[in-house]
Protein backbone atom coordinates (compact mmCIF):
# COMPACT_ATOMS: atom_id res chain seq x y z
CA UNK A 1 0.00 0.00 0.00
CA UNK A 2 1.61 3.19 -1.46
CA UNK A 3 1.04 6.55 0.91
CA UNK A 4 1.11 9.85 -0.51
CA UNK A 5 3.40 12.71 1.45
CA UNK A 6 0.74 13.95 3.10
CA UNK A 7 -0.90 11.08 4.34
CA UNK A 8 2.46 9.95 5.95
CA UNK A 9 3.16 13.54 7.54
CA UNK A 10 -0.80 13.45 9.02
CA UNK A 11 0.14 9.38 10.23
CA UNK A 12 3.68 10.91 11.83
CA UNK A 13 1.84 14.38 13.14
CA UNK A 14 -1.04 11.64 14.78
CA UNK A 15 1.06 8.95 16.67
CA UNK A 16 4.48 11.78 17.63
CA UNK A 17 3.64 13.29 20.95
CA UNK A 18 3.80 17.79 20.79
CA UNK A 19 6.63 19.11 21.77
CA UNK A 20 6.71 21.18 24.87
CA UNK A 21 7.82 24.32 23.24
CA UNK A 22 7.03 26.90 25.92
CA UNK A 23 9.31 24.64 28.56
CA UNK A 24 12.11 24.22 25.93
CA UNK A 25 12.52 27.96 25.41
CA UNK A 26 12.98 28.39 29.35
CA UNK A 27 14.97 25.55 29.27
CA UNK A 28 17.36 26.75 26.52
CA UNK A 29 17.33 30.28 28.09
CA UNK A 30 18.61 28.98 31.85
CA UNK A 31 21.12 26.43 30.59
CA UNK A 32 21.99 28.98 28.30
CA UNK A 33 22.25 31.49 30.93
CA UNK A 34 24.17 29.41 33.07
CA UNK A 35 27.18 28.38 30.42
CA UNK A 36 27.29 32.35 29.97
CA UNK A 37 27.50 33.00 33.97
CA UNK A 38 29.87 30.06 34.18
CA UNK A 39 32.13 32.02 31.28
CA UNK A 40 31.38 35.09 33.15
CA UNK A 41 32.40 33.84 36.32
CA UNK A 42 35.57 32.15 34.74
CA UNK A 43 36.35 35.89 33.63
CA UNK A 44 36.45 37.40 36.85
CA UNK A 45 38.30 34.51 38.51
CA UNK A 46 41.00 35.13 36.29
CA UNK A 47 40.89 38.81 36.16
CA UNK A 48 41.51 38.71 40.01
CA UNK A 49 44.26 36.15 39.72
CA UNK A 50 45.95 38.92 38.14
CA UNK A 51 46.12 37.42 35.07
CA UNK A 52 45.58 40.45 31.96
CA UNK A 53 42.71 41.52 29.72
CA UNK A 54 44.07 39.21 26.82
CA UNK A 55 45.02 36.35 28.58
CA UNK A 56 41.42 36.89 30.57
CA UNK A 57 39.76 36.92 26.87
CA UNK A 58 41.58 33.66 25.62
CA UNK A 59 41.61 31.63 28.77
CA UNK A 60 37.89 31.60 29.14
CA UNK A 61 37.09 30.41 26.01
CA UNK A 62 39.79 28.01 26.49
CA UNK A 63 38.44 26.67 29.63
CA UNK A 64 35.15 26.52 28.37
CA UNK A 65 36.44 24.06 25.71
CA UNK A 66 38.04 21.68 27.75
CA UNK A 67 35.01 21.88 30.46
CA UNK A 68 32.80 20.65 27.57
CA UNK A 69 35.49 18.54 25.93
CA UNK A 70 35.73 16.84 29.52
CA UNK A 71 31.87 16.28 29.78
CA UNK A 72 31.26 14.97 26.50
CA UNK A 73 33.97 12.10 26.93
CA UNK A 74 32.03 11.19 30.19
CA UNK A 75 28.68 11.41 28.68
CA UNK A 76 27.78 13.77 30.85
CA UNK A 77 27.37 16.41 27.70
CA UNK A 78 24.74 15.08 25.76
CA UNK A 79 22.03 14.45 28.89
CA UNK A 80 22.37 18.17 29.65
CA UNK A 81 22.40 18.97 25.98
CA UNK A 82 18.99 16.77 26.06
CA UNK A 83 17.47 19.16 28.24
CA UNK A 84 18.81 22.23 27.36
CA UNK A 85 18.34 22.26 23.74
CA UNK A 86 19.89 25.16 21.79
CA UNK A 87 21.08 26.38 25.21
CA UNK A 88 24.38 23.87 24.94
CA UNK A 89 24.35 24.67 20.81
CA UNK A 90 25.09 28.32 20.62
CA UNK A 91 27.88 29.37 22.83
CA UNK A 92 31.16 27.96 21.95
CA UNK A 93 30.11 24.58 23.99
CA UNK A 94 28.32 23.62 21.31
CA UNK A 95 31.12 23.25 18.88
CA UNK A 96 33.24 21.94 21.74
CA UNK A 97 30.55 19.15 21.69
CA UNK A 98 30.84 19.05 17.69
CA UNK A 99 34.06 18.09 17.56
CA UNK A 100 34.67 16.09 20.32
CA UNK A 101 31.63 13.60 19.74
CA UNK A 102 32.31 11.93 16.27
CA UNK A 103 36.11 11.80 17.30
CA UNK A 104 34.88 9.71 20.25
CA UNK A 105 32.47 7.92 18.13
CA UNK A 106 34.90 6.96 15.39
CA UNK A 107 38.47 6.52 17.25
CA UNK A 108 37.92 2.31 17.00
CA UNK A 109 38.43 2.90 12.95
CA UNK A 110 41.87 4.49 13.64
CA UNK A 111 43.32 7.94 14.88
CA UNK A 112 43.99 9.29 11.13
CA UNK A 113 40.81 8.08 9.59
CA UNK A 114 38.51 7.33 12.14
CA UNK A 115 39.26 10.23 14.86
CA UNK A 116 41.05 12.77 12.54
CA UNK A 117 38.66 12.46 9.64
CA UNK A 118 35.33 11.97 11.46
CA UNK A 119 36.56 14.80 13.78
CA UNK A 120 36.18 17.88 11.57
CA UNK A 121 33.58 16.49 9.50
CA UNK A 122 30.74 18.75 11.28
CA UNK A 123 32.99 21.28 12.77
CA UNK A 124 35.22 21.51 9.18
CA UNK A 125 32.59 23.80 7.51
CA UNK A 126 32.04 26.05 10.41
CA UNK A 127 36.11 26.29 10.72
CA UNK A 128 36.54 27.05 7.00
CA UNK A 129 33.11 28.80 6.36
CA UNK A 130 33.45 30.92 9.56
CA UNK A 131 37.65 31.65 8.37
CA UNK A 132 36.03 33.15 5.02
CA UNK A 133 33.32 34.99 6.27
CA UNK A 134 35.92 36.71 9.05
CA UNK A 135 38.44 37.48 6.24
CA UNK A 136 35.67 39.10 4.20
CA UNK A 137 34.13 40.93 6.91
CA UNK A 138 37.59 41.72 7.96
CA UNK A 139 38.35 43.29 4.45
CA UNK A 140 35.46 45.27 4.47
CA UNK A 141 35.60 46.78 7.32
CA UNK A 142 39.50 47.79 6.44
CA UNK A 143 37.81 49.56 3.05
CA UNK A 144 35.59 51.79 5.57
CA UNK A 145 38.37 52.65 7.63
CA UNK A 146 39.81 54.06 4.88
Amino acid sequence: MAVSDSEYGKMAKKISPPSPKGLNIIKAFLIGGIISALGEGLGMIYERAGIGEKGVKALVPITLIVITAVLTALGLFDKIAKHAGAGTIVPITGFANAVVSPAMEFQSEGRILGTGAEMFRIAGPVIVYGSCASVIYGFIYWIFQK
